[in-house]
């Protein structure tokens, strides 16, 4: 390594120390001030990174539950929104299908009096061209098919099983030839409307104890 030279009036040692000074100050300089601090910003910026992406994930899983929450106020208006237009459905039907119950039902005695009228002036041997019970005929037919258009149809239960749904009860009577429990006789006719009873039919029962008689007599 070559000695520095030495200055007039300095020394060989104070010729090596500025020597070594300028060099330290040199490799110092070497480096960019930019660099240094960059590398001091390093952490906040990560730090500041960390920072924000947590609060997007935040964010991110709020709109997530909120998302869901309308979605489930969707499914649960939708669901009501289907519930009352199958019941307005229903009403709609249950009102068109017995529309016409109450005039129906204050056309029933009708029905009965002009049946009972027509078999009256049978019995009373009037003749087949008299104009009255010709015209209680035609009268009877045409409230008949309007009946039947509007699905009202009569209930004649005779000799069938009573049914208390269908059947109202008198009495119950001794009768030979009919199983228990069975009509014996209906008094007046029941009325449906479209499956509906309208009025039941008036009817008297078969006793059990004729009916075990008469199998017991026939043995």
């Amino acid at each position: 390594m070559q000695e520095p030279e030495a200055k007039p009036g300095e020394s060989a040692g104070e010729a090596r120390a500025d020597q070594t000074a300028r060099q330290g100050g040199q490799t110092m300089s070497s480096q960019p001030v930019g660099e240094v601090a960059n590398d001091a910003q390093l952490p906040r910026v990560a730090a500041l990174g960390a920072a924000e992406g947590g609060a997007l994930e935040r964010d991110l899983v709020a709109a997530l539950a909120k998302a869901n929450e309308n979605y489930d106020l969707f499914l649960r208006a939708r669901a009501e929104t289907d519930n009352t237009r199958r019941r307005a459905q229903e009403d709609i039907a249950k009102a068109h299908k017995f529309a016409i119950e109450s005039f129906a039902e204050a056309l029933v005695p009708v029905m009965d009096s002009l049946e009972k009228a027509v078999a009256a002036s049978a019995a009373t041997g009037t003749t087949a061209g008299d104009p009255v019970r010709e015209g209680l005929q035609i009268t009877l037919r045409q409230l008949q098919a309007a009946f039947e258009k509007n699905r009202l149809l009569p209930i004649d239960p005779a000799g069938e099983k009573f049914d208390p749904h269908r059947h109202q009860a008198i009495a119950t009577v001794a009768a030979e030839g009919v199983r228990p429990n069975h009509v014996v006789a209906v008094l007046q006719k029941g009325w449906t409307i479209a499956d509906r009873v309208l009025r039941p039919a008036l009817v008297t029962v078969a006793q059990a104890n004729a009916w075990e008689n008469n199998s017991g007599e026939s043995k």
